[in-house]
């Protein structure tokens, strides 16, 4: 197999011109036969130039190793090398024979990969969600947001798909791959239903529309291969015998039930409060972490588009960004960047909690909403929660104090403000120059004391900051929506080496757990724990 990187083409190019390019960069004849995949596709948009499409394919030539090695020894570009893919292999090779079937707390994405893995090996899984399936989770969602009924166990943090379902479907992550799992899960997202684009488009993305369709089918598929999903089921508690878990118990519709198992895979989201301090009295060691807070801000999209890619007027998609900057309070330095960015989005309202209000971003497919929206968010640590990191669950009650605040300004509606009445602190009367684009009511308020401990200061001067990386980023008629407070778990469920808590045979995973951030980093994080299962123990019979 031939790597190829670099190959430029226009915006608006047809196959045969990016198929032109292979061929004449290999000095192929024009009778030679070759098939290619691509690997990654992005944009070029530097000032300048005209905006081009660039790719990375990797070209099979159909040809011994020695001659495909010839051909390249003639060539002479660095751009163009020998490739092996890594194909992800799961380490199946356990001694211990499980007497029960694993239980895995949990259908976000590190939870549903799990539970991929461990049914496409035997092994089973039990699936327990407090939630219901996607389908009729998205009607609870959209009556939330038509009509403020919120279901607090069927919402934007909780039923089939976590909380990222009702997010953009970024597939984005730093992580270092050397396995394969970035590569795997990409394929079964494709394998049920997404778009094949997120296989090499630079910054993939499902969408909300797309992504419960995915993860209805990939249920479907781990219980035609045994295993077991329990939806509105909810963990209320666990026993141990010996320091080691051996039954848990689960409520479904009032009517409690203990499920035997030796095998516990905690895959609950950032969003289970109930669940961390039901946790905690089972003495697993867990640990406040610090994470971010701020405002979701938006801009019109055109204006993002403009700025990115130079005014260009081609056939382009709706442009995204990343900004980030620092800022020397009093007492600290704090980081500001931009988080969760939506191209072509809405502002949703994502609370969980009676009483309490969090906001985030969700596009859908095509990204067709006028507006651009990204959390703008500033770094806190245990010391700005109350009682400090004493307490592992201090993090929740910081949390919390700051979304009850944001419902209190406007009776549970999400509370706007335009980025200049912001700072002057001021209740916008009106929008500006574009409306916001929402999911559930809104309601202007000022929200320049929602942000504590000196993080309105810092917000302030990264949006200042921000202003002179993307011209009008800090306009005044910027729509601010608080509060952005479910960025990542403010708790970690501490873990050995073996993925294992410490209590054997309880395995927290995912971003709730603290070990990811996102959706493709807690899917990788859940094939992760399977992996550890099948190197330890056998399936069940």
């Amino acid at each position: 197999m031939i790597r190829i990187q670099q190959i430029k083409v226009p915006i608006e190019h047809e196959k045969k011109e990016l198929e032109y390019k292979i061929s004449k960069l290999l000095r192929l004849k024009p009778s030679q036969q070759f098939t290619y995949q691509i690997k990654k596709q992005s944009i070029d948009a530097r000032r300048g130039q005209e905006p081009v499409y660039v790719y990375t394919v990797d070209v099979d030539l159909d040809m011994e190793a020695d001659k495909e090695q010839k051909l390249l020894s003639k060539i002479h570009n660095k751009n163009i090398m020998s490739t092996v893919e890594q194909r992800y292999q799961f380490p199946q090779h356990g001694t211990v024979r499980l007497k029960h079937r694993p239980v895995i707390v949990g259908s976000g994405p590190a939870g549903l990969f799990c539970a991929w893995l461990l049914a496409k090996y035997g092994y089973q899984p039990m699936v327990l969600e407090r939630g219901k399936k996607a389908d009729a989770r998205k009607q609870d969602v959209e009556r939330f947001w038509l009509e403020g009924i919120l279901d607090v166990r069927s919402n934007v943090q909780f039923g089939e798909g976590g909380a990222g379902t009702f997010s953009d479907g970024k597939l984005n992550t730093l992580v270092k791959d050397p396995a394969g799992r970035n590569r795997f899960v990409l394929e079964t997202f494709v394998q049920n239903g997404a778009d094949s684009s997120i296989l090499y488009v630079n910054k993939p993305h499902i969408g909300t529309d797309r992504l419960i369709q995915v993860v209805s089918n990939m249920r479907d598929e781990i219980i035609r291969l045994g295993g077991t999903f329990c939806f509105e089921t909810c963990l209320t508690d666990l026993q141990t015998d010996g320091g080691k878990i051996c039954s848990v118990t689960a409520e479904h519709a009032g009517n409690k039930r203990q499920i035997p198992t030796e095998l516990l895979i905690l895959a609950i989201g950032h969003s289970a409060r109930d669940t961390f301090e039901m946790l905690l009295g089972h003495s697993l060691r867990m640990e406040a972490k610090s994470f971010a807070v701020g405002l979701r801000v938006e801009h019109p999209q055109k204006m993002i588009d403009l700025h990115q890619y130079h005014g260009a007027v081609q056939k382009l998609p709706p442009a995204s960004y990343k900004v980030t900057a620092s800022y020397q309070g009093e007492h600290r330095q704090r980081g500001i960047y931009s988080f969760c960015m939506c191209p072509g989005g809405y502002v949703v309202n994502a609370s969980s909690e009676q009483g309490a209000l969090a906001v985030n971003g969700m596009s859908y497919q095509k990204r067709d909403g006028k507006n651009a929206n990204s959390a703008i968010i500033v770094s806190v640590t245990p010391d700005d929660f109350p009682g400090g990191g004493a307490h592992p669950l201090n993090g929740i009650a910081f949390q919390r104090a700051l979304e009850k605040r944001a419902y209190a300004l406007c009776g549970g509606s999400i509370p706007q403000q335009l980025y200049g009445d912001y700072k002057i602190g001021k209740v916008s009367d009106s929008y500006g120059e574009f409306a916001s684009q929402a999911k559930g009511a809104c309601a202007f308020a000022d929200l320049s004391g929602l942000l504590p401990n000196g993080m309105k200061q810092a917000f302030v001067a990264g949006m200042e900051r921000f202003g002179g990386y993307i011209k009008g980023f800090n306009r005044y008629d910027a729509i601010l929506s608080g509060i952005e407070s479910r960025t990542s778990s403010p708790v970690r469920i501490l873990r050995n080496e073996r993925y294992e808590s410490t209590v054997a045979g309880i395995y927290p995973c995912g971003e709730g757990a603290g070990y990811a951030g996102g959706i493709l980093s807690a899917a990788m994080d859940g094939m992760k724990v399977a992996e550890a299962v099948g190197e330890r123990f056998l399936a069940p019979v």
